[in-house]
């Protein structure tokens, strides 16, 4: 725990990026395929999926309950990590563990590119196409097609609602909600939160432009930025899935989360919104056995329960 403390408090610039994601590699682990079967528990593969364009491959990491014949709704998820840092294996034994028996649901884990070496729109179109490619062989991953829920927390939240704009826009793999856990929405960093917990969130201000730097590159600042990379840019938030949004009130990114899901009322969507009072950035991993943290999962499981089941 001292450990995940150290590296919360540490602030990512662009001078210390290359050794944030070097030392993010040995600090994350990937657990191997066995090691998420967790001794017959789950029923885990690889999948690699062909990139529009002929651009190469994405991974998945598919899992779920094992014995289980009929076809399970999906949670396909995008790993956090300030679109610089992250995997799709080290976020599954939680997942699996908080979702997929308690359930009854399948888990996609996408490998998406990350940034600087993949600037936008790399991995928004991984997650496109793979969606694109779940969608249309869920006889392969054993799921239904018509409960699929997209979520992500952090950098996988801003990609969950990047893509949830996306699949509409293009008109192919509708999900049915976005779980969108502390998102990053918003490149331009002005909101009031972003200027209050500047020095003072786990992900502060200056991280947080290191990272839309990161993944903008020459286009980092400018006006016309794409509601793809940063969804809180787009204008038209109709005819979207059912959203979750939650965030900590000590959060940089608060303020953006908060406006997303009103900017979503505004447009005649549905969206439930939880503040959580006091916590900060990825106060869940920070604090996994505090009250506040089981508040969140609890509330974040009724609302998966509530969508799967319409």
């Amino acid at each position: 725990m001292a450990a995940a403390g150290e590296r919360a408090r540490e602030v990512l610039t662009p001078q210390g990026l290359a050794a944030w994601q070097e030392r993010d590699v040995a600090a994350r682990p990937r657990p191997t395929l066995d090691q998420l079967r967790d001794g017959g528990r789950f029923e885990v593969k690889e999948v690699r999926v062909p990139r529009a364009g002929g651009g190469g491959e994405v991974t998945l990491v598919s899992a779920r309950p094992a014995g289980v014949r009929e076809a399970l709704p999906l949670l396909y998820y995008l790993h956090g990590g300030g679109m610089v840092t992250g995997n799709a294996w080290s976020v599954l034994p939680r997942l699996l563990r908080a979702w997929a028996l308690p359930l009854g649901l399948a888990v996609v884990s996408v490998e998406y590119r990350l940034a600087p070496r993949t600037r936008f729109p790399g991995a928004v179109e991984d997650c496109y196409a793979a969606l694109v490619w779940a969608a249309g062989h869920a006889g392969v991953l054993g799921v239904d097609a018509r409960r699929v829920v997209i979520g992500g927390k952090s950098a996988g939240g801003g990609l969950a609602a990047a893509l949830a704009l996306l699949a509409r826009d293009r008109g192919a793999a509708a999900p049915v909600g976005q779980l969108l856990l502390s998102p990053m929405l918003d490149d331009r960093g002005d909101t009031f939160s972003s200027h209050q917990m500047a020095g003072h969130d786990t992900w502060d201000r200056t991280s947080n432009a290191t990272a839309w730097r990161a993944l903008l590159g020459s286009r980092y600042g400018a006006a016309d930025v794409s509601p793809y990379a940063a969804a809180a840019r787009a204008t038209d938030l109709s005819r979207l899935p059912a959203a979750y949004v939650d965030v900590g009130s000590a959060e940089t990114l608060r303020d953006e989360a908060v406006a997303y899901a009103n900017a979503i009322w505004r447009a005649g969507g549905e969206a439930e919104l939880h503040v959580w009072p006091g916590a900060c950035h990825g106060f869940d991993t920070l604090a996994p056995h505090a009250v506040i943290t089981q508040d969140a999962h609890d509330a974040r499981t009724r609302w998966l329960r509530r969508i799967l089941q319409r």
